[in-house]
């Protein structure tokens, strides 16, 4: 156990927590669920995620502001999406529904 502790040093452990909380960014994680992803996958303390994320946050405001702000408008999109795909199929399900469609060739 000396030896594998002598080339793990706090730093690199660190630096390996930074390198997947930035895969997490690039599955479009919150930070919630990459705490969760690596504490279920890396066996990494969520505290220990919390802190470099925080961290990762104060180094570069800008990013994580244009982030979050990115992944609340795709939310939004989705959710707007997601209503607007189900009226147009409820409209064109009462259209083909509709007793008038189905009886014109009999006219």
């Amino acid at each position: 156990m000396g030896d594998s502790s002598s080339s793990s040093s706090p730093a690199s452990y660190i630096h390996m927590v930074q390198h997947l909380i930035e895969k997490c960014l690039i599955f479009e994680m919150t930070k919630e669920e990459c705490m969760e992803a690596l504490s279920k996958h890396a066996n990494i303390n969520p505290v220990i995620t919390s802190t470099v994320w925080n961290e990762l946050e104060k180094e570069n405001k800008e990013f994580f502001e244009g982030y979050l702000k990115s992944k609340e408008e795709r939310i939004t999109m989705s959710q707007e999406e997601t209503t607007r795909i189900i009226q147009k199929m409820i409209s064109d399900s009462s259209v083909d529904s509709s007793p008038n469609n189905n009886n014109k060739d009999e006219q």
